[in-house]
């Protein structure tokens, strides 16, 4: 037999010594909570056998309220269905009537907030960031994703499922996962890591959330790099940090502009393998060079390895970590790219020395990642699926990617010059004179075309006009559409 589904039960107090009969007292509880609009229209009331099980009382006041409320329309029945809010409400009070009132009743007192919060440039999505297809950004193909294997193997770990699963866990997760992604790193990245040293996230920027935290105090100066990811730069900046924009060309960071500019940085975020947006793969001299100079200024490198396995012109190119002899770099990765977004795993490689206390600020954060994810992902990869679907991913990415291009040649080659095609899920086109990125971007959302401004990467006065194009989300049959479209967008940008 098919139940009823209950709904919540408002809080209701009842007096049994009190003059009020009950039914009336649940009555005014109901009719304050919906006129409050703690009880909206459509919410589902609980059963009257569930609620005066929960009051204590005799079921018959429940009735008798219930009766009442929907004899003056703030209930409504369905049969088989179950009570619920009506649509239409009787002297309901508005919010913004109530705001005026309490307002006219209380004196206003300073809303203080933390002025770092101030910092952070207010959360928008602007109309390039809002949708998902051609262009888009930061989007993998998550239609050819193995769903069918990931569900068996969600499905194998609730039904062998352990109680202890459902406690909290360790701060850095768990030791299956860890070893899992330390035997992938060792081999696939050339990091020079053991298990005991991956803390497991929620993806790259919790990771570098965590990271400031333990390395770096409010005033320390940062390098980042110019362009950048504006992601980071926000964390630092809602760090307390000092940001020190280091330009990028096609050796990657610049760090003789750096050591320039700011010797005794604390740090230095980097994205040495495929930098965001730009594309630059960061030289072996250039590498060296860094690595060296945090060595001698004490300084740390916080190296995000983001999209590292999609390289299709050659081999991918090994960790900055791996290069570090001097235990000076934080390696971060995640699974966004690889797997896909919603995942939410990232991981940390941790100097061994610093391990206590990346373990001490993450307790401190959020106790421990959820178990569920961890443990598929740690079957996932074990037992080799993980590797195949890098495999396919190369290809069908390279494929999409050497269309996206070909295209561009063709359609815009006159217009747009392309950078850092050689690596990841996007490329980059700077726009000569007369262009403005952000009015290009926003007309081609009003397309469906969801390519993102490069200016708003620049932390300095200098801003690049350009284009940031995914092309992981789009497949090969749309690319040469959407190339035409947009095409029409910069010819009608160009005319005005």
């Amino acid at each position: 037999m098919r139940k009823t589904p209950s709904g919540f039960s408002p809080l209701i107090y009842v007096d049994r010594k009190g003059d009020k009969p009950l039914y009336s007292q649940v009555y005014d509880a109901f009719r304050a909570a919906i006129v409050a609009r703690n009880l909206r229209a459509g919410e589902r009331i609980p059963s009257t056998r569930s609620l005066a099980s929960e009051l204590g009382i005799s079921r018959i006041p429940v009735l008798n309220a219930y009766a009442q409320l929907l004899a003056e329309g703030y209930f409504k029945s369905r049969v088989g269905a179950g009570t619920f809010v009506s649509s239409s409400l009787p002297d309901i009070v508005t919010p913004a009537e109530d705001r005026s009132a309490n307002s006219a009743r209380v004196h206003p007192m300073p809303r203080l907030i933390a002025g770092r919060s101030s910092l952070i440039p207010r959360y928008e999505r602007p109309a390039w960031m809002s949708g998902q297809g051609a262009f888009s950004v930061g989007q993998p193909a998550v239609d050819t994703f193995p769903f069918h294997v990931w569900s068996k193997l969600v499905a194998r770990y609730w039904r062998n499922l352990h109680r202890s699963a459902l406690q909290y866990g360790d701060p850095m997760g768990i030791k299956e996962l860890r070893e899992a992604i330390g035997t992938y790193l060792r081999a696939a990245r050339s990091v020079r890591c053991e298990w005991q040293q991956i803390m497991i996230v929620s993806g790259s920027q919790q990771a570098l959330d965590i990271s400031a935290r333990v390395l770096l105090d409010a005033g320390s100066p940062v390098w980042v790099e110019e362009p950048g990811y504006w992601l980071a730069r926000h964390i630092l900046t809602a760090a307390g940090c000092r940001l020190v924009p280091v330009p990028v060309d096609v050796d990657g960071l610049n760090v003789t502009v750096g050591i320039e500019r700011c010797r005794k940085a604390r740090a230095a975020y980097v994205a040495p393998s495929h930098q965001y947006p730009l594309g630059a793969t960061m030289s072996a001299s250039r590498r060296l060079q860094l690595l060296k100079w945090a060595q001698s200024a004490g300084s740390w490198i916080v190296e995000d390895d983001y999209d590292s396995e999609f390289r299709y012109d050659s081999k991918p190119i090994a960790s900055l970590q791996g290069l570090d002899h001097s235990s000076r770099v934080i390696y971060i990765g995640t699974f966004s790219k690889v797997m896909f977004p919603s995942l939410r795993v990232g991981y940390i490689v941790i100097p061994s020395d610093l391990v206590e206390h990346f373990v001490a600020v993450r307790h401190a954060m959020d106790v421990s990642p959820p178990h569920l994810y961890q443990a598929v992902l740690a079957n996932f990869i074990k037992e080799g699926h993980f590797s195949r679907h890098i495999r396919r991913m190369r290809l069908a990415y390279s494929e999409r990617r050497e269309v996206l291009v070909n295209c561009i040649g063709k359609e815009l080659d006159s217009v747009l010059q392309v950078h850092g095609a050689e690596a990841g899920l996007h490329l980059t086109v700077t726009l000569p004179k007369g262009y403005r990125d952000r009015v290009i971007a926003a007309r081609a959302a009003r397309q469906n075309l969801w390519l993102w401004p490069l200016s708003p990467s620049y932390l300095g006065a200098t801003h690049r006009q350009g284009l940031i194009l995914g092309f992981g989300g789009s497949t090969v049959a749309e690319i040469p559409d959407a190339v035409r479209r947009l095409r029409a967008v910069l010819t009608s940008a160009r005319a005005r």
